[in-house]
C-alpha cells in the first residue's frame, strides 16, 4: 500500500501544480474545454493514462466543464500515485488546448 503524505507534503506538491487544490483527503482540479466533445475527448485520454498507471481519478462531467479528483482510496487519502496522476492530466489539459 501507498504511504499516506502529511499535509505539509501535500501543500508542498500542490506548490508545483497550477490549478489544482486539496488537503490530504484529497486533490482537484476543474477545467472548461471548448465543446462537449473535446471534453469527452480528454476523458478518454485520461482514462488511457489512468489504466497505464492503475491508478483513476473520480471524473466529474458537466458539459465542457471536468472536475477530476484524485485520492488513493485504498491507502485513504492522497499519496504521490495521486499526484503522478495529475500532472498527466495536466499533460494531457495543456495538449488539448
Amino acid at each position: 500500500m501507498a504511504d499516506l503524505l502529511t499535509a505539509e507534503a501535500v501543500r508542498d506538491e500542490l506548490g508545483g501544480l497550477a490549478d489544482w487544490s486539496g488537503d490530504p483527503a484529497g486533490i482537484s482540479r476543474t477545467v472548461e474545454l471548448g465543446s462537449f466533445p473535446a471534453a469527452i475527448a480528454v476523458v478518454d485520454r485520461v482514462a488511457a493514462a489512468a489504466e497505464e498507471l492503475d491508478h483513476h481519478p473520480d471524473i466529474d462531467i458537466r458539459w465542457r466543464t471536468l472536475t477530476f479528483r484524485c485520492v488513493t482510496h485504498s491507502a485513504g487519502g492522497v499519496t504521490h500515485r495521486d499526484f503522478a496522476l495529475a500532472r498527466r492530466i495536466d499533460d494531457i489539459v495543456r495538449s488539448a488546448r
